[in-house]
């Protein structure tokens, strides 16, 4: 599965996230991650090194990455908006709130088609 992380406060967090997502052992076992540029959107030039790509293979976990994603963000002394996204699935983490834990893991597992009750 592929995934791609945005952050509002651009490359420096997302090398930042790439780190914590790095040491953190449940992440590590089973997604390599990388930063990149992405797209341009029609109207914008070029691209910036504005996203946080995963590629998760055997043994990920949604729930692990969700609050690796959530303890990291609690770090920040801005607390940037997290978006996560898989194809279609965009997910928006803002509060980091047990709820938004939940649904997001939830929706990754959906994204993933696996069993979200799993």
């Amino acid at each position: 599965m592929r995934l791609e992380v945005r952050l509002e406060s651009g490359a420096g967090e997302l090398r930042s996230l790439q780190g914590w997502l790095r040491s953190d052992p449940d992440v590590r076992r089973s997604a390599e991650t990388e930063v990149r540029g992405s797209t341009p959107q029609p109207g914008e030039m070029g691209t910036a090194l504005d996203v946080l790509q995963l590629v998760t293979g055997n043994g990920w976990s949604a729930a692990s990455f969700v609050l690796a994603l959530a303890a990291w963000r609690q770090t920040r002394p801005q607390r940037p908006r997290v978006e996560i996204r898989h194809g279609d699935t965009v997910i928006i983490l803002t509060d980091c709130s047990p709820e938004e834990i939940e649904r997001a893991t939830t929706a990754l597992n959906a994204a993933a088609g696996e069993d979200p009750d799993a």
